[in-house]
Order: C-alpha cells, then structure tokens, then sequence
C-alpha cells in the first residue's frame, strides 16, 4: 500500500500543504470532536433502548412482547439515512422541530438500539438454562437473577457482536453531514469545495 502511494505521488509535499494551515487543523480537530461525541452519545442511548427493548422482547406477555417485536423490525428495516431525513426535514412539516444534532442522535440511536436488542435477545435464548435453574436453586429471585446471572453471562457472550455494532455506529456517524451537522466528513467537503482539493473523509 505504502508502495502505491509513493508510486501515484500521495506523499509528495503539494498533496500535503493544505495542512500547514492553522483553520485546517482546527476545522478537523472540531469536526472530530463533534463525531465523537455524536458517537458516544449515541452508543450510550443505543444499548439502554436494546436493553429495554430486548426485555420488552422477552417478556411472558404477549401485550408487551408483540408491540415491541413490531417496534424492533420497524426500526431495523428503515435506513438511518431516511430516519435523519424524516426526523429533520420530516417532523417541521408536521410542527415539530428538531436541531441537527438531535436529529442525528435520535436517529442513530434508534437504529443501533434496536439491532442491540436483537443482539442481548439473542444471547439471552442461547444462554443454558441450567445457570437459570441453578441460580432458582439457590433462592436467586427475579431482579437479583437478572442482576447477578443473566445479565453478566448476556454481556459477556454478546461483546464481539455488540463491538461490531459500536463500529458501524461510529461508522454511521458520516451520514450526519446530509443534515448539516459538522462533523468528519462535513469537514472534508468543506475543505473540498473551499480550496479545490479532493480528499477522502
């Protein structure tokens, strides 16, 4: 790769002097600020809503799980893209007005969150049921069993799917650009189109 580059002049001291400019760095370094915090934002929101829809999704009651099971793949089979466009050029049309940034936040969030439901549902089925009965066993009640064994066994198992998800979460971050929101990618267009210099976010 290194190679490649060298070959078609990428390291070459023209491709690189728009980085001695003091506005560039400070463009990107906000730009990047802003993606991660628009990640950890919503990461953190994301898995509570999994956390909550993935029990709404095990409940005994089919009141409760259906609805929530609608909910789920609603969420899944909408893009995110189409979910920051409704949320931000959608919702004024119907009197509701929301902030870029919330706009942003509120779509990743429900996208993520319900495919982190699926995630710890998931894990939660595949979970031997032996660590279940043992627990009962010992007189581990509802909240306690979930607290002490069902809940640490989930996350445990789901930590490489649920870091994958984080990935594409961050990776999401780049659609925030089609609502105006500066960040990353927003960044390098802007460089793009101020000073003529193509460049891959």
């Amino acid at each position: 790769v290194i190679s490649r580059f060298a070959v078609t002049g990428q390291f070459t001291a023209k491709k690189w002097e728009l980085f001695t400019y003091s506005s560039i760095w400070a463009l990107f370094g906000e730009a990047t600020l802003n993606t991660l915090a628009a990640f950890a934002a919503a990461a953190v929101g994301a898995l509570i809503l999994g956390f909550v829809l993935a029990i709404g999704r095990l409940s005994d009651h089919a009141w409760i799980r259906v609805p929530v099971g609608w909910i789920v793949e609603i969420l899944r089979a909408v893009p995110v893209l189409i979910f920051m466009m409704l949320l931000y050029y959608g919702l004024p049309g119907l009197g509701f007005r929301l902030s870029a940034d919330h706009a942003g936040l509120l779509a990743l969030t429900l996208y993520h969150g319900a495919y982190f439901a699926e995630i710890l549902r998931s894990q939660r089925l595949i979970m031997p049921a032996g660590y279940i009965e043992a627990a009962q066993a010992h007189g581990f009640r509802h909240f306690t069993l979930y607290r002490r064994i069902i809940l640490p066994s989930v996350l445990m198992s789901a930590l490489p799917l649920l870091g994958n998800q984080f990935i594409l979460c961050l990776k999401d971050t780049a659609f925030l650009c089609i609502i105006t929101v500066r960040e990353v990618t927003a960044a390098a267009n802007s460089v793009q189109s101020t000073y003529f210099i193509p460049m891959k976010a």
